[in-house]
């Protein structure tokens, strides 16, 4: 796995996540499968489908061109836990192709049954006013630890020598949290909100039939899901390492405001996060994306299972 000690952190389990081999459809339009990543946890990353799905959905809608469309936003829903290291077929319907928009269905098949299902929207950009909250002030992420560093003498709960290296160095992004990580215990106040910081390892690997705008796109889907749910264990006093905690997600929402431009992704981001309810083993995370100089890229809704045994 990558992010096992002696190894120097990549990003390169991001982009093979995001590498589809076109297929055959059995039941729609366009068919594309790609391999889970692997993880330290009984079923696959849920940001790992969310990325694919983008992917696939992306490449059946012209960017360029007379036309051309961008990704704007994508609902999903989390069916079943999918299995590690294994195919996930993406088969894309294609729902509508109209001047201003486009609308994709994508439903992950593995084992024969869906795992996983989403509404992807594309639309041409139009002129116009805009707005965006400004991102909170926090320190700056050099002046903040990894998790490598953070967890190098720290040890507990349910962590174990393997998912230590992949919370270390094993998710394809450095991430460097405020006011403190949630790996073993709740760093500071049980505050509703966080930030987080996030980039990758190393510069991203370009990525068959998607644009480099496009790869980063799904980067984004692909590193949110890793700390959406925070806020909310961070409010109830759970660390990810407590004892009897499962949590899972459930469903999923976000808008891609920006389509990033070339080199976005070799500085850091900033993921500004907040719980937005807890309750009957359900919290909802908020989260907003934004680039070191306060433009707004992504907003982020998710829904996870947060169950203490």
């Amino acid at each position: 796995m990558t992010g096992s000690p002696g190894d120097a952190p990549t990003s390169a389990a991001f982009t093979a996540a995001i590498t589809l081999d076109e297929r055959p459809a059995r039941h729609h339009d366009v068919a594309y499968a790609a391999t889970t990543q692997p993880c330290p946890w009984p079923k696959a990353y849920g940001g790992d489908l969310v990325a694919a799905a983008a992917a696939a959905a992306m490449r059946t809608v012209p960017e360029a061109g007379e036309g051309g469309k961008s990704l704007h936003s994508m609902h999903s829903y989390f069916m079943r836990p999918a299995d590690i290291g294994a195919e996930v077929l993406y088969e894309v319907e294609l729902l509508r192709d109209g001047r201003a928009y486009s609308t994709r269905h994508v439903r992950g098949y593995q084992n024969g049954k869906p795992v996983y299902v989403a509404l992807a929207s594309f639309a041409t950009g139009e002129p116009g006013d805009s707005y965006s909250p400004q991102p909170p002030a926090v320190p700056a992420p050099e002046t903040l630890p990894t998790s490598a560093k953070y967890l190098a003498d720290r040890s507990g709960g349910t962590m174990t020598a393997e998912s230590k290296a992949y919370w270390s160095g094993g998710r394809s992004f450095d991430m460097r949290h405020v006011p403190g990580p949630v790996y073993l215990t709740v760093e500071g106040d049980r505050a509703p909100h966080q930030a987080v910081w996030f980039r990758p390892h190393d510069r991203l690997r370009e990525v068959p039939g998607l644009s480099r705008a496009q790869r980063d796109t799904a980067a984004l889907a692909y590193v949110c899901d890793y700390t959406i749910l925070e806020p909310v264990l961070r409010v109830l006093g759970l660390a990810w390492a407590r004892p009897g905690l499962v949590t899972a997600s459930l469903d999923h929402a976000m808008w891609f405001h920006r389509v990033p431009g070339d080199g976005v992704l070799d500085d850091w981001l900033l993921y500004a996060q907040e719980a937005g309810h807890a309750g009957s083993g359900r919290g909802v995370g908020t989260g907003r994306i934004s680039t070191r100089d306060g433009q707004l890229l992504a907003t982020v809704v998710q829904e996870g299972m947060t169950r203490v045994s």
